[in-house]
């Protein structure tokens, strides 16, 4: 047998030890949404008694924060229910270390969504409820995810139906996205993306985020026909324009440039003296 030198064995060694820590799945990443999702396909199909179900826990309210997006000049500005309800006082994020509060909250009786009145000027973003979407769809989340600047890439999956259960029962329609994308350096919870709009590649907003499953990947907005209503309840007149096309190259400085002009905002939720 011939002989073999003592550091050839030590390299052996070495590379199996890094293939076992390194070829196993990547915990940080979501999974790779399905193929049938990877391009655009059929329209959006309607809500259907099959959709999938998504059960949330509500929670009794405490401090956090979230994100809001501007709808009108007029200083209203959307977000999700759960962010706000219960506070005793809401604020937006409008300078560095520098908060505006917000003089009204209306929140939905039947959905995960909020309207903040606020004497901020604005420069609202598009919200678009009535175009068709179409499975496949890219879609990109902006807003502060752990609190900070944050975006998702995403594909549009499917319809599903979100539960709630807690504080707060009910149930509601919403639109399931598959994550293929985000910013560098974020990885697991995306709390305090809730609330936040979620753009198409025209840079019009298509819905706003109300829930998410890390593990599966997923981002869960309020469905198109729950916006309008209570946009619609709430007697609100939209205004705005689209902003720049979004792409997976380049939604990341769109999400800056959202953010700098007040389109997209951090809130904070105070809960003092419950």
């Amino acid at each position: 047998m011939r002989w073999i030198p003592d550091w050839i064995l030590y390299l052996l060694a070495l590379g199996v030890v890094l293939w076992v820590l390194f070829s196993g799945p990547d915990h940080d990443a979501p999974p790779p949404p399905p193929e049938a999702i990877r391009a655009e396909g059929a329209m959006l199909p309607p809500a259907s008694i099959l959709d999938d179900r998504i059960i949330v826990q509500v929670n009794s309210p405490k401090d956090g924060v979230g994100t809001a997006f501007a709808i009108n000049q007029s200083g209203q500005w959307l977000t999700a229910r759960h962010v706000v309800d219960g506070c005793t006082s809401v604020a937006l994020l409008v300078g560095q270390n520098a908060y505006s509060p917000a003089r009204e909250v209306t929140i939905s009786e039947v959905s995960d969504l909020a309207l903040l009145e606020t004497n901020i000027d604005t420069y609202p973003v598009k919200l678009d409820t009535g175009t068709d979407l179409r499975i496949g769809a890219p879609g990109f989340h902006i807003g502060y995810p752990q609190g900070r600047p944050g975006e998702v890439a995403s594909r549009l999956m499917a319809r599903s139906k979100l539960i709630s259960r807690g504080e707060r029962v009910g149930t509601e329609g919403v639109l399931a996205w598959a994550e293929t994308g985000r910013t560098r350096g974020l990885y697991g919870s995306l709390a305090g993306l809730s609330g936040a709009p979620v753009f198409d590649r025209d840079g019009i907003v298509r819905g706003i985020v109300v829930a998410e499953s890390p593990r599966r990947g997923r981002i869960y907005t309020a469905a198109p026909e729950t916006i309008s209503a209570f946009v619609d309840a709430t007697g609100v007149v939209l205004s705005g324009e689209a902003s720049q096309d979004f792409s997976p190259e380049s939604y990341g400085t769109q999400a800056d440039y959202a953010r700098r002009n007040l389109q997209v905002v951090k809130i904070a939720c105070d809960v003092a003296g419950r």
